[in-house]
């Protein structure tokens, strides 16, 4: 009953103990007891009962009642540390049972032994076991067992054993009334996905075992730790990092599993490894390792070991010291037949040929490369990471291309399985290493044209497909509307001064539900191989589209801006200033463009321009006098995206766009305008010009759809914004750093998010976005971005105007005028905006104000 209901349960046991039972009875409640605190309490008093359950049933001269006991407390000895005495309590619990008992008791050792890493030992019991508990028609025990040699086949890396053996598991659990065990059957199926490489599945199915626990109230550390696995490999290790950290403090505030915390500890080390914080990474490590020794766990103890090298190597630190300590752990780690060794080999080969130890450093990845044949798509991987490393060390330039083009053709097949935009985009980190490096042999041997090539084989990716997600999904529907509400009434209260914790925690979980909703989404199954459906980046194409015009593409390696420069039947190469000192100056623009937007600050107008010939410098080097006399498309970094590239001198007077990538700028120049030509103009509440340049603009064209006031809704405005050829929402936006799916523009009835957008069957062929911040977006990945405009672009999109910094709400108006004049007379954005920006009156608030908007893409 305890795994069926286990508050029942536990009520059951006390009321027992309370009714002076015979010592057989109350050995059994003390059981019951002991299992509720063993797996969801405090250690110390399970342990406390577990002994009373044992004393009582030797009282009560019960060898199987003593027997089936000792097993309980076996699992509770080894989950507390105490691992010796663990073992010992089996010994004895085995001994002392017979048959059916003598099953339950092997089964809970494999349990034990899987838990402390001893996978040949757990599979030999549990081998042991299974036939009995079939024989005697033990259907609870029987699928725990099967669930268990499960369990331990994954840990080996043996996936299609362990479906096999859940699938058989869950028809049993079918069966029965044990609603915690279907549960962790749920999570243990969450885990099988996982290891299959199936992310979004993995998440849908560990959200829903994380529901049914909740409503048993049944905390269960085993699933933060899973979940902690594929956040990391869905590219959200600051997630994971954090769900561990904070299982741990429940776990330490209920005296929990020493075990447990132990494996949190290792999740919090490689999630802070994952996510840039070697030193957090060291000392959680460290932690793990000491626990993990302490338990006499080697297994896991190894595990710890790799996150501490690779965390120590991330710090600056190679010695042939560390070289030695990584080949020893391979070994091990390939003695226990662990699926990380080739991590381990891989980590050996890098160290040594950061230290030029040639001979020692091909050893190491020749093993570690054996891995890019076979099993899920990050472990190949790792093992075509390690090809390329070693074809670098041979010398052998072609071997490393080609082995960065597989790897990454791995990880593209792996993307497209993913649904989310955000997870695509998060996920490019994983093939950052093979894309520097073939761009490195590039630009030493194959010059401009091949480096751009690689170039664009990595950046903007998750840009190339819409996201997939059901528009009909009720569930998501729902909560975007109660969010909605939700943000709306939290807003107004906040305006009026009124406290707002209760809306913002709502709020809050209700971004936590539609986020989950879309991260389940599964994406296509096709896959040809070649990124695009097939469509690889072809340069003599987008040559010969560029006309009189040049593409300007901004490729970083080793942290030193390479400037490519397409136009006029070739690609060049000029070398540009250090990323980091670019960054640094966009900042400076940036808060010199938010000064501005505010009457008084002129003074300031001298030293932003100061700051933009510094970046023009910095950016485009020798290049800025290279870009004859046409049109000009800038394809920047994802981290440069902020910068205001009209404020450049090289810039100020062209007609310029700007575009994540120039294969991007090609699809959205082949993007054909809808038929029908409809104009969709919206005006967002609470502006300081009251959205003054929408009527005007209305007035350029023929029936436009206008919506303001009450009728600029969200489901209004979506509905209409679908499939229009041009859209103009003059609405507050605000971007959201923490959380950027979340940006959002405000409507009447609440904020309009990303998401919202990503639901549209056809965004608008062109789109002007006259509000603050509206082309603000987060860098994620290897080089992508996400926010309000990236989200547009996937789906039909070829244009948008949007502004990446604060402006003037009255400077804009002039400014939309003028762009819509040009608009109207059949003027690309680009074209209409140069124009508008010189129509601008000269004092430094309208010039900011130019200045900060920007065209992205080729309408």
């Amino acid at each position: 009953m305890v795994f069926a209901a286990p508050g029942d349960a536990l009520s059951r046991a006390e009321e027992v103990l309370d009714t002076d039972p015979t010592p057989l009875h109350a050995s059994v409640a003390h059981q019951v007891i002991g299992i509720w605190q063993r797996d969801w309490g405090d250690m110390r008093l399970a342990l406390d009962h577990l002994r009373r359950a044992r004393d009582l049933a030797a009282r009560a001269d019960s060898a199987e009642r003593e027997a089936d006991v000792l097993g309980t407390l076996g699992v509770a000895l080894v989950h507390a540390g105490r691992t010796r005495q663990g073992l010992a309590a089996f010994e004895r619990g085995v001994e002392r049972g017979s048959g059916h008992t003598r099953a339950r008791v092997l089964y809970r050792r494999a349990y034990s032994q899987w838990v402390l890493g001893h996978h040949r030992e757990a599979l030999e019991d549990v081998r042991r076991a299974i036939p009995v508990l079939r024989q005697v028609d033990d259907v609870i025990w029987t699928a725990r067992a099967l669930t268990l040699r499960a369990t331990v086949h994954l840990a080996l890396g043996a996936v299609e054993r362990a479906e096999a053996d859940f699938t058989a598991a869950e028809a049993l659990w079918d069966t029965t009334g044990q609603e915690h065990d279907k549960a962790d059957a749920v999570e243990s199926r969450g885990l099988a996905a996982f290891r299959s490489g199936d992310v979004p599945a993995a998440l849908r199915l560990l959200d829903e075992a994380e529901e049914r626990y909740a409503k048993l109230g049944t905390p269960t550390f085993m699933l933060a730790i899973r979940r902690c696995e594929v956040l990391m490999a869905a590219g959200l290790a600051p997630e994971a990092l954090a769900e561990a950290d904070a299982a741990i403090g429940v776990l330490d505030g209920i005296g929990g599993q020493s075990t447990r915390k132990a494996e949190l500890m290792l999740a919090a080390a490689k999630a802070a490894r994952l996510a840039g914080d070697p030193a957090t990474a060291i000392a959680r490590a460290a932690v793990a390792e000491r626990l993990f020794a302490g338990q006499r766990r080697t297994w896991w103890e190894a595990h710890a070991r790799l996150v501490l090298i690779e965390a120590r190597v991330a710090t600056g630190r190679g010695s042939g010291r560390l070289v030695a300590d990584a080949a020893r752990l391979a070994e091990r780690l390939a003695a226990f037949q662990a699926p990380a060794a080739p991590e381990a080999w891989l980590l050996a080969g890098r160290i040594a040929l950061g230290l030029n130890w040639t001979t020692d450093a091909e050893r190491h990845l020749q093993i570690a490369a054996r891995s890019r044949h076979s099993g899920p798509p990050l472990a190949r991987l790792t093992g075509w990471a390690a090809q390329a490393l070693w074809a670098r060390a041979t010398g052998s330039d072609r071997g490393v291309l080609e082995a960065c083009r597989r790897g990454l053709d791995v990880l593209d097949a792996h993307r497209m399985t993913l649904g989310a935009s955000e997870l695509r985009a998060r996920a490019t980190a994983q093939g950052a290493e093979l894309a520097a490096l073939a761009q490195e042999v590039s630009l030493e041997r194959g010059g401009p044209r091949r480096l751009l090539a690689w170039s664009e084989r990595w950046r903007a990716t998750a840009l190339s497909t819409p996201p997939t997600r059901p528009p009909s999904d009720p569930a998501l529907l729902s909560g975007l509307t109660a969010f909605r509400v939700i943000a709306a009434r939290a807003e107004a209260a906040r305006m009026d001064g009124r406290p707002v914790p209760a809306l913002e925690r709502e709020q809050r979980r209700l971004e936590r539900e539609i986020r989950a909703r879309t991260l389940h989404s599964r994406g296509g199954t096709a896959w040809g191989g070649d990124r695009f459906g097939g469509d690889r980046f072809d340069a003599g194409r987008l040559l010969e589209r560029l006309g009189e015009g040049r593409l300007v593409e901004l490729a970083v390696l080793a942290g030193r801006v390479q400037v490519l420069v397409c136009g006029d039947g070739r690609v060049r190469r000029f070398a540009g200033g250090l990323l980091a000192e670019a960054e640094r100056e966009a900042e400076h623009v940036q808060a010199g463009l938010r000064r501005l937007a505010h009457p008084g600050a002129e003074g300031r107008l001298p030293v932003v321009e100061a700051a933009g010939r510094r970046l023009e410098e910095l950016l485009l080097g020798e290049a800025a006098a290279q870009l004859g006399s046409g049109p000009v498309v800038v394809v920047p970094p994802a981290r440069l995206h902020r910068v205001p590239w009209a404020l450049l001198p090289a810039l100020r007077e062209r007609v310029l766009s700007v575009s994540p990538s120039a294969s991007g700028w090609l699809r959205a120049r082949d993007t054909q305008a809808p038929p029908g030509g409809r104009q969709v103009l919206v005006r967002g509440p609470g502006l300081a010009t009251g959205g003054a340049e929408v009527p005007e603009v209305a007035g350029r064209y023929g029936r436009p759809v206008v919506l303001e006031q009450e009728e600029a809704r969200v489901p209004r405005v979506l509905r209409e914004l679908d499939g229009a050829a041009l859209a103009h929402i003059a609405a507050h936006g605000a971007f959201r750093a923490d959380s950027p799916m979340f940006s959002s523009l405000r409507m009447a009835d609440g904020p309009l998010i990303v998401h919202d957008f990503e639901r549209l069957a056809r965004s608008p062929y062109r789109i002007i976005l006259s509000s603050c911040d509206t082309a603000r977006l987060a860098s994620v990945g290897a080089d992508e971005l996400l926010g309000l405009v990236t989200a547009l672009l996937p789906l039909g999109t070829a244009g948008v105007v949007a502004s990446s910094a604060p402006v003037n709400d009255a400077a804009v108006v002039p400014l939309m005028l003028a762009l819509h004049k040009g608009v109207s007379a059949g003027l690309s954005l680009a074209e209409a905006l140069r124009d508008a920006r010189a129509a601008l009156p000269g004092d430094a608030v309208h010039q900011a104000t130019g200045w900060a908007f920007a065209a992205f893409g080729a309408a």
